[in-house]
């Protein structure tokens, strides 16, 4: 039964109540406010330096100062080297792979941002019931509910602040692991050319050996040579035969090296590079960038940049978990006893406000926070490394490259000056004016020079490859914040591990991110 309404009086809405509870529900969950544990205390990054120690050679640093680095491979003049890797990076399983994390990291991101919004739901039904004889009733609904979590204290701000921070990690990483690819691939084509080159060499200094050899036997036959010079001979051929070998295992082992970085099964590219050539050379002149550019220009010191934002993220977040969460949930619907029924249909609405939080949890939250905090420090810690690693991997490549280049100059003296020796003494073997002993002697000096010649100049190609990588590989961000410096993470970081909400009423601000978002890329 309805009661009847006095002569003015108006109903209240259904919802009114829910409205005057929210404002206590809010004070209620401001008292509640716990303070946060501290961070420990963590060393900011060096300062980059001014200018590279390792550059030996001024002038050729300062006239490739500023030179761009993009598709860095094409320098080398190799068009063999140019194809690899480009189809390296079109179909290598490891760049597949970061490709697929990336997604997964926006997936993540969109999840979190999802959070943040009204949730709508519908709902509709149909039921029959019957009871013996009495005929059968109908009943219909339908209708729809909106929930709303106010985001008071910023936990789902935070949650979207690490998912895009891990987002940006996700797409500087597979910069990494193409520059990474990209490099592996230019280190064993390298590697394989110069195997190749020694190859070469060894079998030559096989023919010089067996043409001795058949030199002392016919001088052992006529008996001008005792069978001692005969025997030094035949082991000496047999020795720089053995050479061939190991050679030609380790050419076979990186022509399938390439063959799985490019996608590739060993007899699909074995036409393409069992085939002999020059090891690519790169030209005399250094590319460098001042040491904060490089560090800039790094992709992995990015990604940890934006793995330490979502570290601070993930604090703010777990200290928000530690407060009353809120909740607003409406819904409206109809319901009916079927069609055309003289019963009609209801209109159904309700509202309802709610504040859930934690009266006592052994010091779980507080635990957490303690945890992220914890994972915080391990993420400054690897900046750090990452940041001290890149200085170092730049110094290491340019002292190598400025002690290969003074190698392989001696080696080229050496060489020369052994090739001259080694045809002298065969020819005044020949007339028998020098015994074999010297013979052997030349033969061993030029083969040891030619083949170091080979393998320094091999390793100088492979150290630029690695002077390359370790600036960054012509990587560059779509947008660089401004201000944004190596040492930039550090400073966000500094005192901030204890992150959490200003105040009482104020929701936490997600964490910005050092270096702005930024897609990256390894130019083609």
């Amino acid at each position: 039964m309805t009661a009847a309404r006095r002569p003015g009086h108006t109903a209240r809405p259904p919802w009114r109540p829910a409205c005057l509870l929210l404002p206590a529900l809010l004070a209620l969950g401001a008292c509640g406010m716990l303070p946060t544990p501290k961070a420990p205390a963590t060393a900011p990054p060096p300062a980059p330096p001014a200018a590279w120690s390792g550059a030996a050679d001024a002038a050729l640093a300062q006239a490739g100062q500023g030179a761009s680095l993009s598709a860095w491979w094409q320098r080398f003049g190799d068009e063999r080297l140019v194809g690899l890797i480009e189809q390296a990076l079109r179909v290598n399983h490891t760049v597949a792979g970061a490709r697929a994390a990336l997604l997964q990291a926006r997936a993540t991101r969109d999840a979190a941002a999802a959070g943040l919004g009204v949730n709508v739901s519908l709902s509709a039904s149909a039921q029959q019931n019957k009871v013996g004889t009495t005929a059968a009733t109908e009943t219909y609904n339908a209708g729809f509910t909106a929930a709303w979590e106010p985001d008071v204290f910023g936990l789902r701000r935070n949650a979207l602040a690490a998912g895009e921070a891990e987002l940006r990690a996700s797409e500087v990483s597979l910069a990494d692991v193409q520059l990474a690819v990209a490099a592996e691939v230019a280190l064993d084509y390298i590697a394989l050319r110069g195997a190749q080159a020694r190859l070469a060499i060894a079998r030559d200094n096989l023919a010089n050996q067996l043409e001795t050899l058949q030199i002392t036997d016919w001088r052992v036959q006529a008996g001008a040579l005792t069978a001692l010079e005969g025997e030094q001979a035949r082991a000496a051929s047999e020795q720089a035969a053995a050479q061939l070998p190991p050679l030609a295992t380790s050419a076979a082992q990186l022509a399938h090296a390439l063959a799985l970085l490019c996608g590739a099964t060993p007899e699909a590219m074995a036409a393409l590079l069992t085939q002999p050539a020059a090891v690519p050379q790169a030209g005399a002149e250094l590319v460098l960038s001042l040491p904060a550019d490089t560090l800039r220009q790094r992709p992995d010191v990015r990604a940890a940049e934006h793995r330490l934002n979502a570290a601070l993220a993930r604090v703010s977040q777990a200290d928000a978990a530690r407060y009353p969460a809120f909740r607003l949930e409406g819904s409206i619907g109809l319901r009916g006893l079927g069609i055309g029924s003289s019963n009609g249909t209801d209109l159904l609405r309700a509202l309802l406000a709610s504040v859930t939080g934690q009266a006592f949890d052994g010091g779980a939250a507080r635990a957490q926070v303690r945890l992220q905090q914890g994972v915080l420090a391990q993420s400054e810690a690897a900046y750090r490394g990452v940041v001290l690693t890149a200085l170092q991997e730049v110094e290491d490549a340019l002292s190598a490259i400025g002690g290969e280049r003074e190698r392989l100059r001696r080696l080229g003296n050496a060489a020369d000056a052994a090739g001259n020796a080694a045809l002298l003494a065969r020819q005044r073997y020949s007339s028998g004016l020098v015994d074999f002993q010297t013979v052997l002697e030349t033969q061993r000096s030029l083969y040891a020079s030619q083949d170091g010649v080979a393998s320094t100049a091999a390793a100088l190609s492979a150290d630029h490859v690695r002077l390359y990588k370790a600036l960054g590989g012509g990587w560059t961000p779509d947008s660089v914040a401004d201000g944004a410096t190596a040492g930039g993470a550090a400073a966000n970081v500094a005192g901030a591990g204890a992150a959490k909400s200003a105040n009482a009423g104020a929701a936490s601000t997600p964490v910005a991110p050092v270096s702005a978002a930024s897609t990256s890329r390894v130019s083609p």
